[in-house]
């Protein structure tokens, strides 16, 4: 990690002469915590009485009598018999998905106990590639997060016969990127499964990278477990993944030698579900890995991060040791960098948090990061700067035009009667979609869409100036039961302007609001506009959190008074163009399929196929 900055991470081999010094008693700690109830990871004990002696960023001792460690300038902290646990690791996530930047995402995580993660940043990499990765890595580096960046393997998800990104990234930029440091920690994750199970060489190159730098790569395969391809997809190098919905889908992959991570995101709910392969299966809990992979900002504020899918987790009925190494330790040997973090070890990272009250209840009090007390008592105890963007980075959407009620007209095959079209099912708390078969109205040659029926359509437009592609789909089950749209350039993984609505007039006023607000999600009713702006690559903002937050909870209820009603339904809606989830998907190119064979286009209306 880097160490140019006030919460600096030295490597441990430049620490180890004043580490074994401290340890000794000759040089006097910087910080000091006693009386504590150590939740220690490693054995799978609690350890009474314990104290922790820290040298400036790392830990030089563990036991219970740290006297010979205590000097005149040495701040000791009386835990006064509470539970002291390593600072929960986020195995998975996108901090874009959060819509604000690394800076504010620090200190929505911090109070809450998370003091590192290993960042897919993805999202910013399909709109400004490389550049983009190198903008947020840096950032993260002047955060007191132990943030691990993972450089993206797919950008876009598929290729470019399927969908528009901002830029590609291949594997040479795979291998540029792992020379900016060991923070760059592992190939993000790899969605083009199926060109991974059938060697297309773009994937396979970019894996062979990774491994030839050292690194790890994660995973996303969604296709069953019960066939080869899941063997050929782990016989490539993959070693972990974020996918498993199911018990099966857990036990088949640590089967095969896989780290299994368990979500709960805001609007995926696959925890309950998966750690049964752990609370009813029995399986050993080692290779298994609790994650958010995305959070809204509101749910941050209202529900919490790491702490919150931990406590989860132990709502399941997983022993709250177990269920705190899941998001320790575990994590940290996944990445390869357990003598770093994922503990309270000597030599590792001061990443620690102090725990009030029954340890099942994760209620976090303090938080200190490389030996520094940053977060007490659910409130920030240092100020943390704000990290400037380029101009190229607040400037990403170019679309070539304003835009019309009628850019939102669907045409029809005939000019009359009903025509048997394709439509998205959305499903509340999943990230898998169905495909529906639906009749639809035609009139003058034209789909009718109204709000007296659950069927809007969807339009993906692509936003970087580079080939001005528009594609009209259906979409189900969004609720909406008076005229409205949504708008948003968060539209996973390309990030396109994605336009969801039963009015055509609302769809193009929705549209314009957000391109003028350089990217945001703007939602559009007969009674007004609600408009979240994220002008940072179209993804974040970088107003305070506890703004963003209020803002994201407005669009919420505007989509909540249009009928949408969802949990966290933004970000549901949000992954209707990310076309490497099954079933069903918009791109800007068109209706994007999965299939035993992989992704294929597929046509709107169904009739003659």
């Amino acid at each position: 990690m880097t160490d140019t900055n006030r919460f600096a991470r030295p490597e441990l081999a430049d620490c180890i002469p004043d580490l074994v010094a401290t340890a000794r008693g000759d040089k006097k700690a910087t910080l000091v915590i006693t009386n504590a109830k150590l939740v220690s990871v490693c054995s799978g004990e609690i350890l009474d009485n314990r104290s922790i002696g820290i040298q400036g960023s790392r830990i030089a001792y563990v036991g219970t009598d740290p006297s010979h460690l205590i000097g005149e300038e040495t701040k000791v902290i009386d835990a006064q018999g509470r539970y002291v646990s390593p600072g929960f690791l986020d195995g998975h996530c996108h901090i874009e998905s959060s819509q604000i930047t690394a800076t504010q995402f620090a200190r929505a995580v911090l109070v809450k106990g998370t003091t590192g993660g290993f960042f897919d940043a993805h999202e910013i990499a399909n709109v400004l590639g490389l550049p983009g990765l190198k903008l947020m890595l840096e950032e993260a580096r002047t955060t007191p997060l132990a943030a691990y960046m993972q450089v993206a393997s797919c950008v876009p998800s598929t290729g470019p016969e399927l969908e528009t990104s901002g830029v590609n990234i291949g594997p040479a930029e795979v291998a540029e990127a792992f020379t900016w440091g060991p923070d760059m920690i592992a190939l993000g994750e790899v969605m083009n499964f199926p060109g991974v199970v059938f060697s297309d060489p773009k994937m396979i190159g970019e894996i062979q990278a990774a491994l030839r730098a050292g690194r790890v790569v994660d995973g996303h395969f969604t296709w069953p477990v019960d066939d080869w391809r899941l063997s050929a997809y782990a016989a490539a190098g993959v070693t972990g993944d974020h996918e498993p919905v199911t018990a099966e889908d857990v036990i088949e992959r640590v089967r095969l030698g896989m780290y299994a991570k368990m979500r709960r995101g805001s609007a995926w709910h696959d925890v309950a579900a998966t750690i049964k392969a752990h609370t009813e299966q029995g399986l050993d809990s080692r290779r298994m890995i609790l994650v958010t992979d995305d959070r809204s900002p509101e749910s941050l504020v209202d529900e919490g991060h790491m702490d919150f899918v931990v406590r989860h987790a132990i709502q399941q009925g997983v022993k709250p040791i177990t269920a705190i190494q899941m998001a320790t330790i575990n994590t940290a040997e996944r990445f390869g960098v357990a003598r770093d973090v994922g503990s309270i070890s000597p030599g590792n990272f001061a990443d620690i948090i102090m725990l009030d009250g029954n340890l099942a209840d994760i209620n976090v009090v303090m938080t200190i990061c490389a030996g520094q007390v940053v977060a007490e008592n659910g409130k920030m105890t240092v100020e943390l700067d704000e990290f400037v963007y380029p101009e190229e980075a607040v400037t990403s959407v170019r679309l070539n035009r304003s835009l019309k009620a009628e850019d939102f007209v669907i045409t029809a095959p005939f000019e009359s009667g009903e025509v048997k079209a394709r439509s998205i099912g959305v499903r509340e708390n999943h990230v898998d979609t169905q495909e529906i078969i639906v009749d639809v109205p035609v009139q003058d040659g034209r789909v009718q869409i109204g709000p007296d029926r659950d069927l809007c359509k969807i339009s993906v437009i692509e936003r970087y100036g580079i080939n001005g592609n528009q594609a009209h789909g259906l979409v189900s089950n969004v609720g909406f039961h008076e005229p409205a749209a949504i708008a948003t350039t968060v539209a996973h993984d390309c990030h396109n302007l994605m336009v969801i609505g039963n009015d055509d007039e609302l769809m193009a006023k929705a549209a314009n609001a957000v391109a003028a607000a350089q990217g945001g999600i703007s939602v559009v009713t007969r009674n007004g506009e609600t408009t979240l702006p994220l002008p940072v690559a179209g993804l974040m903002s970088n107003a305070p959190f506890e703004e963003v937050a209020e803002q994201s909870r407005a669009v919420s209820e505007a989509l909540k008074q249009a009928g949408c009603t969802m949990n966290y339904a933004f970000m549901t809606l949000s992954l209707l163009a990310l076309v490497v989830v099954p079933e069903l998907r918009l791109s800007d190119i068109g209706l994007i399929k999965t299939t035993a064979e992989g992704f294929k286009i597929v046509p709107l209306f169904v009739e003659g196929e």
